[in-house]
């Protein structure tokens, strides 16, 4: 296992408020750490009541500012944006590489996603329609679409570029104003997004930058009357959480929150494809992606060669430093992932669960787990029941259709599923059985910037990404006239 820090170009972190890049004067301060070794790479400094109170009143005047704005001015800033997402994506990719883990080939492609999803919504923007009722001569009837106001967006470090491009994407091109609280763990991603709007045009007091103790930075801006909108990526607790907070004051709220995603193999479905493709999905970012595949439920009659194989195809990785060209999986992101991880597999083992391939810490130095394949469980482990968040693979057998649906909806969760089978029949059948927001058949690719991204149960509401993003930021308004 290679190691490259190259830790000494990361950035100065700062907050952004009222146009103002501030630093760590007078402030509390984070460590962010290089998951592939532990080490620090900077401090960051923690917004104060005064700050958040400075960014409620500069995010109340960027929005009066910016629902004012044609949709040409907010398409040239997303456009502009993207451009200079791109020209500036190596730095940006590696300073995402250093604060998060994953393969620098993952931050490119996150960093272009994001990019692609700024101009998604510059064109958006120009398609805000309202419409005309068919009235009595002398009267009219309008039904309007406008901005719902200052938006509260928390984002997490899963992915750091993309993520707080999300949150800021949909409402800029509204109309709304944004206050963005990224993860403290991956600071430097947000930055780069949000310097790229700022230079792209976007006016002062539109986007505010804080970070953080989560519980004082939500509760503070959830109370204040500035706010009209609360949007949240994250743990189904801590969703439920803001959801309250969110109630006191009636504000809207989309919320993307935690899967624990099915996969059905079918035994007809094709192998090799198969086998690869969920490789690839299960061992992406370290398994830490809410739609990442976890609960794999595979058909008796491949059950064996197909864990098999797969855990042959794991454990052939090679695992490393996401700077190290060569590395197929990096570090997990933080040390309290590895931790969580062997809670769950501890129980399902004690419960008779087998380990097929991986099930431990790599090293001595960062946050690195094995890839880890896991058979025999019960449906009382730990595992079956909650997100691992990590590079595991809990796998079952079945044997019938009806069996295998009452098991992959059994959860209440419903963000991501999955089904591979080569029989289009049953694609049909079980893409309308399975209780998700998103279904893929035959693929693992689940975020397109014209599609919506969205759970269902315990999984949240509301969209983001595609046309009904935007929705999500827009209020409507009726205009009766005589």
């Amino acid at each position: 296992m290679t190691t490259i820090t190259g830790a000494q170009d990361y950035p100065q972190l700062k907050l952004h408020i009222d146009g103002d890049w501030l630093g760590a004067e007078g402030r509390r301060s984070f460590e962010v750490r290089h998951p592939a070794t532990g080490q620090v790479l900077a401090e960051l400094p923690l917004a104060n009541a005064a700050d958040l109170d400075r960014a409620l009143e500069s995010a109340d005047k960027g929005f009066k500012l910016w629902r004012r704005s044609t949709p040409e001015e907010r398409a040239a800033v997303l456009t502009g944006a993207a451009r200079l997402l791109r020209e500036r994506g190596d730095v940006i990719a590696r300073n995402a590489t250093l604060e998060e883990g994953k393969t620098l080939q993952e931050t490119r492609i996150e960093l272009h996603g994001c990019a692609d999803l700024f101009d998604f919504y510059a064109a958006e923007a120009k398609r805000i329609y309202g419409r005309v009722l068919v009235r009595p001569d002398g009267e009219r009837s309008l039904v309007m679409k406008e901005p719902v106001g200052p938006v509260a967006a928390f984002a997490p470090w899963n992915f750091p570029i993309h993520n707080p491009g999300r949150k800021l994407g949909a409402p800029i091109a509204a109309g709304c104003s944004v206050i963005l609280k990224p993860a403290e763990e991956a600071p430097a991603s947000a930055m780069a997004v949000v310097q790229a709007l700022l230079d792209a045009g976007l006016p002062r007091g539109v986007c505010q930058l804080v970070f953080g103790v989560p519980d004082e930075v939500s509760r503070h801006l959830l109370a204040s009357p500035v706010i009209r909108k609360c949007s949240f990526t994250g743990s189904t607790v801590v969703g439920k959480h803001l959801m309250k907070l969110a109630a006191d004051n009636a504000l809207r709220t989309t919320m993307e929150l935690g899967g624990h995603a099915p996969v059905i193999v079918f035994d007809d479905c094709d192998f090799d494809r198969t086998v690869d493709l969920l490789a690839m999905a299960k061992s992406r970012n370290a398994g830490q992606v809410c739609v990442s595949p976890t609960r794999f439920y595979v058909q008796d009659g491949i059950h064996d060669r197909f864990v098999a194989a797969l855990s042959q195809r794991l454990a052939a990785m090679r695992i490393g430093d996401g700077l190290d060209p060569a590395t197929q999986m990096g570090p997990m992101a933080n040390a309290r992932r590895p931790e969580a991880v062997e809670g769950l597999l501890a129980d399902a083992t004690a419960r008779g669960a087998r380990v097929l391939t991986g099930g431990e810490r790599i090293g001595n130095q960062g946050y690195f787990f094995q890839p880890t394949v896991l058979t025999d469980l019960s449906l009382d482990a730990r595992i079956m029941n909650e997100e691992p968040f990590g590079p595991v693979v809990a796998a079952a057998r079945f044997q019938s259709f009806d069996e295998v649906v009452e098991q992959a909806n059994r959860l209440p969760f419903g963000l991501a599923a999955y089904a591979f089978t080569e029989n289009g029949r049953m694609a049909n059948r079980i893409g309308a059985a399975l209780e998700a927001g998103m279904v893929g058949i035959n693929v693992t690719r689940m975020a397109y910037a014209d599609a919506p991204f969205q759970g269902v149960k315990h999984s949240g509401h509301g969209s983001e990404d595609g046309p009904e993003g935007l929705a999500a930021c827009l209020v409507v308004k009726s205009i009766h006239q005589h």
